[in-house]
C-alpha cells in the first residue's frame, strides 16, 4: 500500500506569531484541499493530527501524483505556508479502525526530513514509478533518519510542469506571498527580506536585536 504524509513546514511558527485562530483557519483550508485532492486520486484520508495528514492509496503512482498536486494547489493559495511531504510503499495492517506497521514509521520519518516545498519518496516508491512521464526524480543518496536502524535511499520529486520561481517567503512565519501580497520589505546585509504583516516585521527585528546584544 502507498502511504503519504503531508504537513506544514512552519506550523509552530505560524501558531506562535499569528495566533491559534489564524493557524486553525490555515489547517481548515488545508484539510479541504487534502480531502478534495485525495478523493480525486482514489485515496483515503486515514487521520489528521494537527496540521499533519496520513493518506493511503492502492498504488504508488496515485499517491505520488496526489502529493505533487497538493504542492501545486497550496502554492496557488494566497498567503499560505509551505507544504512538505513523503511517499512510501510498504505493508500495513488494519487493526481496530486504523493502520499499524513499520511502514508508517518510515513514511513519517521521511516526511520530517523534507524541507519546505519538498516531496520525498523512498526507493520502494521509486522502483514502482520510475520512468513516469511528467515528473523528475533527483537522487539524494542514503540518509540515516532518527528512529530507524537502516539508512534509507531517498529521492526528491517534482512535476516537470511546475511553475518556475518560488513565491516570496516570510522568514518569520513561513507564509508564501505573491508580489501583491507582500506587506513590508527590509534590506538586511544587502539582501531584501519580505514580510506578510507588520507583526512579523516586529518579531524579526526583535530577534535580530537579541542576537546583537
Amino acid at each position: 500500500m502507498a502511504i503519504v504524509f503531508l504537513d506544514i513546514s512552519s506550523y509552530t511558527l505560524i501558531t506562535e506569531v499569528m495566533g491559534d485562530a489564524v493557524a486553525a483557519r490555515i489547517v481548515v483550508r488545508l484539510s479541504e484541499l487534502v480531502r478534495e485532492t485525495t478523493m480525486r486520486f482514489d485515496g483515503r484520508v486515514v487521520v489528521r493530527i494537527g496540521d499533519a495528514f496520513l493518506l493511503v492509496f492502492p498504488e504508488s503512482r496515485a499517491a505520488l501524483m496526489c502529493a505533487l498536486e497538493m504542492e501545486r494547489r497550496t502554492v496557488a493559495e494566497p498567503q499560505f505556508p509551505a507544504l512538505r511531504g513523503a511517499v512510501h510503499w510498504g505493508d500495513l495492517v488494519y487493526q481496530e479502525g486504523g493502520y499499524v506497521g513499520g511502514s508508517l514509521n518510515i513514511a513519517s520519518r521521511v516526511a520530517t526530513e523534507a524541507k519546505p516545498h519538498q516531496i520525498l519518496v523512498t526507493a520502494a516508491v521509486y522502483g514502482e514509478v520510475r520512468g513516469l512521464s511528467g515528473v523528475t526524480f533527483t537522487p539524494l543518496g542514503k540518509r540515516h533518519l532518527k528512529g530507524l536502524a537502516d539508512e534509507l535511499e531517498l529521492f526528491e520529486v517534482h512535476s516537470d510542469d511546475a511553475v518556475g520561481g518560488e513565491p516570496a517567503r516570510d522568514p518569520v512565519c513561513g507564509v508564501l506571498m505573491a508580489p501583491t501580497e507582500i506587506a513590508a520589505r527590509l534590506t538586511v546585509g544587502g539582501r531584501e527580506v519580505v514580510f506578510c504583516c507588520e507583526k512579523c516585521v516586529r518579531v524579526y527585528l526583535e530577534a535580530s536585536q537579541r542576537r546583537r546584544s
